[in-house]
């Protein structure tokens, strides 16, 4: 493992051109560079591993280079080989957060009075400067303000909030923004194939997500899966970190959306056997049902998402079985029992568990969200029993009591019939068959309110003759259809539902398709 110590420290950037997915504030501090219209103070801001650091001391090579290249440093003479050993005295690289009281800055400011020993700039370089206290900043803002031409003032920080306007106002504020997943991965792909390292891509993703967009943790991560000496593919990158896949989050989701009871305890008495957090948890929970609610309502969810492809399969059978409302009731139970997780002790398993009961079972809660998911669940409901054809059971007229009639009482004088009149012969309308061709917009109804259905109806054709539907599919599903009469009710109401007729005038007929050459394992695979 000796060979991976200092993987970070040997990829480190040299220049602003290899500094990654910061090129909109590289650009600028190259343009200054070359131009020689350098600042008296910057301001670097942005969160962990982002390259605020390493393009300090980039940034500190390029002013003192005695030969540089297009605002870059040259990386060859004294002055750059001096400050990548780490030996050149003008090159003052300051911590904050132990460095943080006002006679630390008096002695900086006792120091500034001196020139440069060796180097055209005296640069310092102040990392988590928001940790000074008030103190500090007062005594700093004067010599901020107004410093020596020879001495250059870079600070960097990841709050950038608690910076009081006196210090953000006396420097030029640069931000640092989170890489992508795809840069990471590039960048970690190419230090794996240099280092010999047999890192796969669903490995290098699972890094890049853990990573939260900073380089630096990436390349820890690498480097620590890279000291087993095996394949760094997702399973080792999840063993390495101490995390499980997000196969068991998927498999609770599923759980709690079937009101699975048996499969969610299950579920829970894994994770605390295996020691496992349960607010991490509850967290990758949490990160699923955003992965599901992205897939549901964004159309290129893949390209947003940061997911394996297997993961993204996942989530996407999920989302198509996931109302909203469910959803936004899950992640409200989520979110409040998180909070109840953190502050509790001995009962945390308590708490997951009753939960995700709650989950199961909105009718255990009578929250707004609960209530929009009953709702759902009714109006779903009435949907199926409109369209499906059902009537309504009639009920029994109550029998009158028979009316006594005295001998005396006035007989009712019976009206003369009226003679029937001769039927009209009317010829009867010519019925013509034709292609149905609304047939992509009932499977897409159909899909509405019963996802699983679309799928067996790959391939159909449809006729029409009248108020007769005749539905041609392949061998294997008109079996499946014909024998659902749930799915053919269903069917039947869509039909009379966009046809503007009576559902029981409907004659809804399921044919098998004429080629007989392909297997019911052929019409399985024309499926997936």
């Amino acid at each position: 493992m000796s060979e991976y110590r200092a993987l970070y420290r040997k990829w480190r950037p040299v220049d602003f051109d290899d500094v990654c997915g910061q090129k909109a504030v590289t650009d600028i501090l190259k343009f200054q560079v070359d131009q020689q219209k350098l600042s008296h103070a910057y301001l670097f801001c942005g969160s962990r591993g982002t390259g605020k650091t390493s393009c300090a001391k980039i940034l500190a090579k390029a002013a003192n280079c005695l030969h540089p290249h297009g605002g870059n440093p040259c990386n060859e003479c004294e002055a750059c080989r001096s400050i990548d050993r780490g030996i050149a005295t003008d090159v003052i690289e300051m911590d904050a957060a132990s460095n943080n009281g006002v006679d630390d800055v008096r002695t900086l400011k006792d120091e500034i009075s001196f020139t440069p020993a060796s180097l055209r700039y005296r640069v310092y370089i102040i990392d988590e400067v928001h940790m000074m206290s008030q103190s500090a900043f007062n005594a700093l803002l004067k010599t901020l303000e107004e410093p020596p031409t020879y001495v250059i003032f870079i600070l960097a920080t990841t709050e950038f909030h608690k910076l009081p306007t006196t210090i953000v106002s006396r420097c030029q504020r640069y931000d640092f923004k989170r890489m992508t997943s795809e840069t990471i991965v590039g960048r970690l792909m190419k230090i794996a194939r240099e280092e010999h390292i047999d890192l796969q891509e669903d490995g290098a993703r699972v890094i890049a997500r853990s990573a939260q967009g900073g380089m630096r943790d990436a390349i820890s991560l690498l480097e620590l899966c890279a000291g087993s000496r095996q394949t760094i593919d997702e399973t080792l990158v999840l063993e390495s970190i101490g995390t499980q896949s997000r196969d068991m989050a998927y498999r609770m989701i599923e759980a709690t959306g079937d009101a699975n009871y048996e499969t969610v305890f299950r579920l829970v008495s894994d994770i605390v056997s295996s020691s496992m957090d349960i607010a991490v948890f509850f967290q990758s929970l949490l990160d699923a049902y955003r992965d599901i609610m992205v897939a549901k309502t964004y159309k290129d969810a893949k390209v947003y998402l940061d997911l394996t492809d297997n993961e993204y399969e996942k989530v996407m059978a999920l989302a198509s079985k996931m109302p909203m409302a469910k959803l936004f009731y899950h992640t409200t139970l989520l979110e409040e029992a998180s909070a109840d997780i953190a502050r509790a002790q001995l009962s945390r398993r308590a708490i997951a568990e009753v939960t995700l009961a709650r989950m199961c079972d909105a009718r255990l809660s009578a929250s707004p969200e609960a209530l929009a998911v009953r709702i759902e669940e009714l109006e779903k409901q009435l949907s199926l029993f409109k369209l499906g054809g059902i009537p309504a059971t009639p009920t029994k007229a109550p029998e009158t009591a028979p009316v006594s009639v005295s001998e005396n009482a006035p007989q009712a004088k019976e009206e003369p019939k009226e003679e029937a009149e001769e039927p009209i012969a009317v010829s009867a309308p010519k019925i013509v068959t034709e292609p149905y061709r609304r047939i992509s917009r009932v499977i897409e109804r159909v899909g509405e309110i019963r996802p699983s259905l679309p799928s067996q109806l790959q391939g159909v054709e449809a006729e029409r003759t009248g108020n007769t539907f005749v539905l041609t599919v392949k061998p294997f599903f008109a079996d499946r259809l014909s024998s659902n009469p749930q799915n053919l009710a269903l069917l039947r109401g869509v039909i009379a539902e966009l046809e503007s007729i009576n559902p029981e005038e409907v004659v809804l007929r399921i044919e098998k398709a004429t080629d007989t050459t392909k297997s019911a394992r052929d019409d399985l695979t024309g499926l997936f």
